[in-house]
């Protein structure tokens, strides 16, 4: 039978985690039951350098349940490393590991499903959200204009994909080849190239609490996806300029012309809006490729994307 882990990042989710550890430890014993997992697999909480009692009440669950297990990180690192510490954790310990958020807003009903794919041979499982009606308007809305944007910029993923997963200990190997600082998960596990399919994601509301992933997190979020596995942003920037040289020569064309027509007028407002705007232009092409040069600069460096500080279980 499949050793399973059920990997969850946490950050500050003191309201949910006893509900959470409750509900995955339900449906791990319905699918011991069924035959589809082994009695020894378990759920593995990651606290992410959360600043309430995120981590003693793990401490507290895994005293009380041997198979909840618990990861604590020496400090926030943010949810796609403390998702990737998780699973490079939890890939000595079991057959293929499922990564869920804490809140598990994501179906319970898909996990199931996602190991008898695994049990056909697939090494990768998506959960591709088919409904989001509890997801916020705005939330929905932002989130299909990204994947469009992901797509037309090139970046190879799969539509409507979160970060709730299935993936097989072999494949888990071949992601601990990509040394990435820049981690974009989404982007990342699709290049591995393993045999891969979905299975149906039905977001329901939370249990408890509020979501800690802002909107300036999903904006930093949706950067990385796009300079960290595109390079068409550069090239947008060369097309403009090539565009501003065009216009500038149409510009000249008919500076001559009023010249020597003698109808030349001195415009203060005209030359002072074409200073402003090309001004703009140049200070957004030079943050575009200064994003870039920041990623290489953080890429060079090689420092870990996180320090484990506590380990409860799997000794």
């Amino acid at each position: 039978m499949i050793k399973l882990a059920i990997v969850l990042p946490c950050y500050n989710e003191e309201e949910v985690l006893r509900e959470s550890a409750r509900r995955l430890a339900g449906l791990l014993g319905q699918m011991e039951a069924d035959g589809r997992i082994s009695p020894d697999s378990f759920m593995l909480f990651v606290n992410d350098g959360s600043r309430d009692a995120t981590w003693d009440i793990i401490a507290a669950l895994h005293a009380a349940d041997k198979r909840v297990r618990g990861l604590n990180l020496a400090r926030n690192v943010g949810h796609q490393a403390a998702i990737m510490a998780g699973m490079m954790t939890a890939k000595d310990w079991a057959d293929a590991v499922i990564t869920i958020d804490a809140d598990l807003q994501d179906d319970l009903k898909a996990i199931p499903k996602m190991v008898d794919e695994f049990a056909r041979g697939y090494d990768i499982v998506y959960g591709v959200k088919v409904q989001r009606t509890a997801d916020p308007l705005l939330k929905r809305l932002s989130a299909v204009a990204f994947y469009k944007l992901q797509a037309r910029m090139g970046v190879e993923s799969v539509y409507n994909h979160a970060d709730f997963r299935l993936m097989s200990r072999r494949a888990l190997q071949m992601l601990s080849g990509y040394k990435e600082t820049n981690l974009y998960l989404r982007g990342l596990i699709p290049l591995i190239g393993l045999d891969s399919t979905t299975v149906p994601d039905v977001i329901s509301e939370r249990c408890a609490g509020h979501s800690k992933y802002t909107l300036a997190k999903m904006l930093s979020l949706a950067l990385d996806g796009i300079t960290s596995f595109s390079v068409k942003p550069i090239y947008c920037i060369l097309w403009l300029g090539l565009a501003f040289i065009l216009v500038s020569l149409g510009i000249a064309v008919y500076v001559v012309h009023a010249i020597m027509a003698g109808t030349a007028v001195p415009g203060w407002s005209s030359l002072i809006l074409s200073v402003w705007f090309v001004g703009g232009v140049v200070l957004l092409s030079v943050g575009v490729v200064g994003a870039y040069i920041g990623k290489i600069y953080k890429e060079v460096k090689r420092r870990p994307l996180y320090n484990i500080k506590e380990v409860l279980g799997g000794e």
